[in-house]
């Protein structure tokens, strides 16, 4: 895995927090950061493709076009 830095800012209160937990867990503050920020993400991307599904579940297709759509025209 390639590594990039980024830069951020944070509130003065989160920094505090990070770097507490860092302190008590011996981890480095961007270990969290990209832990969070990644969690984050796949949040958002799930959220995205529920959001996405729900609307194509709104649209109607005949049995021969649903079976196209999963592969199951041969």
């Amino acid at each position: 895995m390639s590594i990039n830095t980024s830069v951020v800012r944070i509130s003065k209160s989160l920094d505090v927090r990070l770097d507490k937990l860092a302190a008590r867990t011996g981890r480095k503050k961007s270990y969290f950061a990209s832990r969070a920020i990644e969690s984050y993400l796949e949040e958002v991307e799930d959220y995205l493709k529920g959001l996405k599904a729900l609307e194509e579940t709104n649209k109607r297709y005949t049995l021969a076009a649903a079976a196209k759509k999963l592969g199951l025209d041969r």
